[in-house]
């Protein structure tokens, strides 16, 4: 790492999502993802009622993450950073583990599509594993989610869900956290 890119990471800060917040998350999501509504494994969610993390970058909003827990497990039902390289999307990865830490849980998970190469490429680079490739299970989301549009980035078709989860080993290495979580 550069010392610019250590700089640059050493400004961002991660705050809980506020009601203050839910208009920008609303627009953000709507501009960049046609809507509030995420789906992952056939479940709807609504992403402004979930808990989650805005980053700031120089005291301004640069990226958003939500996540569910139910029972042992956090699912990180979104991350959106709109300041890439900078440290954001690792800011609020760490930031939600230590959310699920929190509350117990042991896994921690989440759902991207076949498309988002760069999702899928950070993901992998912060230590997630792929553990699942559900086939045409965007058909299905569709039915909840019309707006999923059939070709997404870089001109892929999308059609799978792609299952990546931290593992556990790793889960109580999080540098924001208290070993031993």
């Amino acid at each position: 790492m550069t010392a610019l890119e250590r700089e640059q990471k050493s400004q961002v800060t991660v705050r809980p999502l506020t009601a203050e917040d839910v208009t920008w998350v609303r627009e953000l999501f709507t501009e960049r993802w046609g809507g509030v509504v995420s789906v992952s494994r056939g479940v709807a969610h609504d992403t402004t009622a979930l808990p989650g993390f805005v980053a700031l970058l120089d005291g301004a909003r640069a990226g958003v993450a939500t996540y569910r827990i139910a029972g042992r497990e956090c699912e990180l039902v979104t991350l959106d950073s709109v300041r890439e390289g900078a440290g954001v999307g690792t800011a609020l990865i760490d930031a939600v583990a230590g959310a699920a830490c929190a509350g117990g849980a042991v896994r921690l998970w989440l759902v991207t599509t076949n498309d988002n190469l760069r999702a899928l490429r950070f993901y992998q680079r912060y230590g997630f594993d792929l553990v699942a490739v559900h086939r045409d299970a965007v058909a299905r989301s569709r039915e909840l989610k019309p707006s999923i549009p059939e070709i997404g980035l870089d001109g892929i078709p999308i059609r799978h869900e792609v299952e990546l989860e931290m593992p556990s080993s790793l889960l109580g290495l999080i540098p924001t956290r208290s070993p031993g979580c």
